[in-house]
């Protein structure tokens, strides 16, 4: 399980990276920079829950697109951090933590990771609507196009389906 939840983070770098460069290409919706902001600020409080310490963003933080980068370099060497020091027992370890409405609950570190690609997954496809509503080009976040190296499947005008 550690090899899969290793390539699922492998994963969640790049396409925060993908989503982030349409961000950058703008211009860029303020909702969409705020869903963008929001994955990141979910990533980092569930890092931290994980390593029993406080979190340090919100879990929807208000950040412009200028300092987005920074706040996902900070997110992903954590998260690079924290993995390389897990084993596969490691995964089973239960943590206690309590969520944003004040209610307290415990997970394994296994299903908090999967939770989190799952979640920042979710909120990478309303910021592709986002983008495309806007007028811009959505960015192929699949998981496929990260394996495969190119990207998904494009229309006939050149845009990822």
């Amino acid at each position: 399980m550690l090899s899969t939840i290793t390539k699922l983070w492998a994963h969640l770098a790049w396409a925060d990276g993908i989503l982030l460069e349409a961000l950058r290409a703008g211009p860029c919706p303020d909702p969409a920079v705020r869903e963008y902001a929001h994955i990141l600020g979910c990533e980092e409080t569930w890092l931290a829950r994980m390593e029993q310490r406080p979190s340090r963003t919100p879990v929807w933080p208000e950040v412009p697109v200028e300092r987005l980068g920074s706040l996902a370099g900070m997110v992903h060497d954590g998260y690079r951090s924290f993995l390389g020091g897990l084993d596969g027992a490691a995964l089973e370890r239960v943590v206690a933590y309590t969520n944003s409405a004040g209610l307290s609950f415990e997970n394994s570190i296994q299903d908090i990771l999967l939770h989190v690609a799952l979640h920042g997954q979710y909120h990478r496809g309303k910021v592709n609507l986002l983008l495309r509503q806007a007028g811009q080009p959505p960015a192929p976040t699949d998981y496929i196009a990260y394996v495969r190296g190119v990207s998904a499947a494009r229309t006939g005008s050149g845009e990822p389906r």
